[in-house]
């Protein structure tokens, strides 16, 4: 298998990851903050290890900022509905994954004034364009870093500013970025960030987190045990027990806490150029072909690791399905929970194919695909 869907979940995952996980559940796998034997300090330990790791990524000042979640979904669902009050509006762009589209739509019926700013064909924003948006009662700035159809770069370090100018809360899905890209909360005037595990983190399913900046005041939409203030029925309000109810995912975390290293250790800037060299290549070879759309911006430099395209005659999914069956390459096709990116570029009613890389793709991967679309092409006609 040619695995080019790491967009979704990247895969494979470094070999500390796997080793990390299996060693949490063998040997220390109780309940972290809650006994007091060595098992669940060791757990969590494990636990602050990667809220420091995340920390450093991103350059958050403070760990315990860090609240851990299912996904980035989760994150950014704390994030609008903890955050957001009747009467309040919010600006978000036509590029949003559903993660963020759709719980600013259940607001929007619940009487909350959502306002999304219109991207270019190829995904890209004009960042002035936010400013003109800005009511009275803005209250939240809510976007991707990177869409995940075309894989255009949003102009976060431009936003921050607008929403820093006009004291607006600025909230960061980075689920297409985490760990692929430079980002720094502080620099970038990012009050909320939220992150999936799964991807570019290259950490297991069911990981993610929310950055939530000092003074941004959420209200946690869950309650119960946190192992601390248990003498109470009122849920505590420090950090980050007061988003963490429950026993947290220690295993994934643990696989987490091991991945995030490893993109340290790496470097964020060396994964971006590798991976973006390999969509630079794909992108030279796809321009030689005849019947062949793609999507977002020209310039590799102006995406992350993702090509979406579709070839003229093969709907979407037979493309995906003959990869599948025929070359052994996956990739996802349809509106990847995004039809308003798809709306946007044109595609809502055919949908596409998207190619996505990870660290661990290479040329000879990008050759075989691009090989494949090529055969696919000379048999339709």
């Amino acid at each position: 298998m040619i695995y080019l869907d790491n967009a979704a979940t990247s895969y494979p995952k470094p070999e500390c990851v796997y080793e990390a996980v299996l060693r949490c559940m063998r040997e220390y796998g109780a309940n972290p903050g809650r006994s007091g034997h060595r098992m669940a300090i060791e757990a969590g330990q494990t636990i602050y290890r990667c809220r420091k790791s995340l920390a450093e990524l991103f350059n958050i000042p403070d760990p315990i900022d860090i609240v851990f979640t299912y996904n980035a979904t989760d994150a950014i669902n704390l994030a609008i509905k903890g955050f957001i009050h009747s009467g309040d509006h919010i600006i978000s762009t036509s590029m949003e994954h559903n993660a963020v589209a759709r719980p600013l739509a259940a607001l929007s019926a619940q009487g909350v004034a959502v306002s999304f700013v219109p991207c270019s064909g190829d995904g890209t924003l004009n960042a002035p364009d936010i400013e003109r948006y800005i009511r009275h009662n803005t209250r939240l700035i809510a976007m991707t870093h990177a869409s995940n159809v075309t894989g255009t770069i949003m102009p976060i370090n431009e936003v921050g500013e607008i929403a820093h100018k006009h004291g607006i809360t600025f909230l960061v899905d980075a689920a297409q970025t985490a760990g692929t890209c430079d980002i720094d909360v502080c620099r970038m005037n990012i009050d909320m960030l939220a992150f999936p595990g799964h991807k570019g983190l290259l950490g297991p399913q069911g990981t993610g987190g929310l950055y939530i900046k000092k003074g941004v005041e959420l209200q946690p939409l869950k309650q119960g045990g946190t192992g601390s203030n248990s003498e109470s029925l009122i849920q505590p309000e420090f950090m980050p027990d007061k988003f963490e109810s429950g026993t947290l995912n220690t295993p994934g975390i643990a696989g987490l806490a091991a991945s995030v290293e490893y993109i340290l250790d790496k470097g964020v800037d060396a994964i971006h150029r590798h991976e973006t060299d390999l969509i630079k290549h794909m992108l030279q070879e796809l321009r030689f072909l005849d019947g062949i759309s793609i999507y977002g911006p020209s310039d590799s430099e102006g995406r992350v690791g993702i090509i979406s395209l579709n070839i003229e005659g093969v709907t979407d999914g037979e493309l995906s399905n003959l990869l599948d069956r025929d070359y052994g390459i996956a990739t996802r096709a349809g509106l990847h929970c995004a039809p308003l990116a798809h709306k946007t570029i044109g595609t809502i009613d055919k949908g596409a194919v998207r190619f996505s890389v990870s660290y661990f793709n290479t040329r000879d991967d990008i050759d075989a695909a691009v090989s494949a679309l090529k055969e696919i092409i000379y048999m339709k006609d």
